[in-house]
């Protein structure tokens, strides 16, 4: 039995007054007079203790948020998409309703039963991050392995800006290869525009210098002006965007139906950059998406981008066997002539509204000037003399 209610027995009982109770207690007489009123009008179970709970709040989250909460979460979850309290509100905001603030949607999944214990993490005031002042500024690329149905091992390609983790290109493949990433990588130069720098770990496809030579993407980065950087061995941590970003591609990929084929498995990627780039919050972004964040920003050019040509469209491509590099432009076949001196070699084709100069993707050399004839299918090599493209290294 509660102090108080043994001391207002007391004193209805007439054993002790007011005064004493108070004294014998631990109890104020203000409190004791209040209890006395309780009692009179409820009984004695109305001396206990109320709660001190408002009666009402009306900052208290609806029952329609905290349904719709529930529902993002296993809808999100089950696409295999972000699902975290930033993410659901986000979405939240994008449906007209009332976002509450993170902690209370993290306190309405809890209460659902929806978050599972995790260990302890390092605190985020730890940290060091590290991050591209403007779209362009860097691009970090790698690969990652996925399976299709059959168990097939096959590779996916990405590259990711590093500002606004906006998803330049992701492709299947087997394998990647070095021709592979230069490809992809002049294709997305011919959408964006060339970036400031890259930033790739150490693997053979991004470079070779650890064995003493260069590599195809070696030699094109220079002739664009763009610097090359590369990670530590051993040391992932430096290119932490797109390796955290895998982790969000197969998260998607394996609630998706298995592939049976690498046409199926691009399928699939393509719907994924779309939801990724325009469709998702990105907290690094303060919940705007990658591609408005890209969009948002002047672009960062490369260093070599004040004596380099205006815009112009990019093709990385070999000499045949008879002297020839073919482009199709506005729809129909042209033949550059090069000369049968330089067939095998590997060149880079710079084509712009005029001319197509194609330059020797290891020495730098120009090795053909072709002006641009719609009219023609075949056409010749202008250039008399030798010479270097001003980005090229120089040897």
């Amino acid at each position: 039995m509660s102090r108080a209610r043994v001391a207002v027995l007391m004193i209805v009982s007439k054993q002790l007054s007011v005064t004493a109770a108070a004294a014998e207690y631990g109890i104020s007489r203000r409190h004791l007079h209040r209890l006395l009123a309780r009692y009179r009008d409820g009984g004695i179970d109305a001396v206990e203790a109320r709660s001190r709970a408002p009666r009402s709040s009306p900052h208290r989250t609806s029952p329609q948020v905290r349904e719709r909460i529930v529902a993002l979460r296993r809808e999100l979850t089950g696409q295999g998409s972000d699902a975290g309290p930033v993410t659901i509100g986000w979405h939240l905001e994008r449906e007209g309703l009332p976002a509450p603030s993170t902690s209370t949607i993290r306190r309405i999944l809890h209460d659902a039963g929806l978050v599972e214990p995790e260990p302890r993490k390092r605190p985020r005031s730890s940290w060091i991050r590290f991050e591209a002042a403007q779209p362009n500024e860097t691009w970090q690329s790698d690969f990652t392995h996925w399976r299709l149905a059959d168990g097939r091992d096959v590779e996916i390609l990405n590259w990711l800006d590093d500002h606004s983790r906006y998803l330049l290109s992701c492709t299947a493949h087997v394998p990647v290869t070095g021709d592979v990433v230069v490809t992809a990588f002049l294709a997305i130069v011919d959408e964006h525009g060339a970036p400031a720098s890259t930033l790739t770990d150490n693997g053979r496809v991004f470079t070779a210098r650890l064995g003493g030579g260069r590599n195809a993407l070696e030699y094109v980065l220079p002739l664009l002006g763009v610097r090359q950087k590369n990670g530590k061995p051993g040391h992932p941590q430096t290119q932490g965007k797109i390796e955290r970003f895998h982790q969000t591609l197969k998260r998607w990929l394996r609630q998706q139906p298995p592939a049976h084929d690498l046409t199926t498995l691009q399928q699939q990627l393509d719907r994924f950059r779309t939801s990724y780039n325009e469709h998702r919050p990105h907290r690094a972004n303060d919940r705007a998406t990658p591609g408005h964040t890209y969009r948002a920003t002047p672009k960062a050019l490369p260093a070599a981008a004040a004596h380099s040509p205006g815009h112009f469209r990019i093709r990385y491509d070999r000499v045949d066997h008879q002297g020839r590099v073919s482009l199709r432009r506005a729809g129909r076949m042209h033949h550059l002539a090069i000369g049968a001196a330089h067939r095998g070699r590997r060149i880079l084709a710079l084509i712009d509204d005029t001319t197509a100069t194609v330059i020797d993707l290891e020495t730098g050399e120009i090795l053909a000037t072709n002006t641009i004839d719609p009219a023609r299918s075949y056409w010749r090599n202008t250039r008399r003399a030798p010479g270097r493209w001003p980005g090229a290294l120089s040897s």
